[in-house]
């Protein structure tokens, strides 16, 4: 029963996307678009993979200002744990490569969210600063898995820098969004998927500092989420298995 949950969940989001179609076309490059996206496919996803998802800190999220979110990235069903977690007028990073997948591609384009060709790791760095520089002026929020990479539930991985440019381009605040160490994992004779906790820490304030002050923003931010996600994670957690 997992494989078929996890089979019909995956199912949706290409049906979900297409639908959502109708809605980007009729206010093309709305990021407010992402956030109803986000929050559709997230709610279906977990209610076909039978999962629960506590959150912990929903108050910590700003919701009158932007903020550059980060996020940890552990498995594609990231989506459904996280999707309906964002913030009004939010835009995603994504990797060039998903504009080519059907439907889902086509609407992540004409929801303005970035693109960002990773063989290029420096014009990337100089998109995200760009990026940080509009965020405060057009009212955006940006969404960032900064470790670049899934971490397939093996502890925080390292950080990548363009996050943290954005933050401090725009002095908007970092709120950090914690998910518990998980695996693709069910139980029951009715296959569903184990529980996954999430905390939003609270936001940390980027006003004021400049690229000098990055490596101390990364590690102070990177230290946090690592003893969130320590302390959410149950003791039967991946790295036990």
């Amino acid at each position: 029963m997992g494989v078929l949950r996890k089979f019909l969940a995956w199912l949706s989001v290409p049906v979900v996307c297409l639908f959502a179609l109708l809605l980007y076309c009729a206010r093309p490059f709305n990021p407010d678009n992402n956030r109803l996206l986000g929050w559709t496919v997230a709610r279906v996803g977990r209610c076909l993979l039978g999962m629960k998802r506590p959150v912990q800190g929903r108050e910590n999220m700003p919701l009158d200002r932007p903020t550059v979110v980060i996020a940890n990235h552990q498995h594609n069903d990231d989506l459904f744990i996280m999707g309906d977690l964002l913030p009004p007028r939010t835009v995603t990073v994504g990797k060039s490569s998903l504009v080519w997948v059907p439907f889902f591609g086509q609407v992540f384009w004409l929801g303005g969210n970035v693109v960002l060709n990773r063989s290029r790791s420096q014009k990337a760095v100089a998109i995200m600063q760009t990026v940080g520089d509009t965020l405060a002026h057009d009212g955006k929020s940006l969404w960032v898995f900064p470790e670049g990479t899934r971490s397939h539930g093996k502890g925080l991985g390292s950080f990548k820098k363009g996050a943290f440019h954005a933050a401090i381009a725009s002095g908007a605040p970092i709120t950090m969004v914690c998910a518990s160490e998980y695996a693709d994992r069910s139980s029951g004779l009715s296959g569903r998927r184990e529980p996954v906790a999430v905390r939003i820490l609270p936001p940390v304030e980027t006003r004021g500092l400049t690229p000098a002050d990055l490596p101390d923003l990364m590690a102070r931010c990177h230290q946090q989420m690592a003893d969130a996600i320590a302390s959410i994670t149950p003791a039967s957690s991946v790295r036990s298995a």
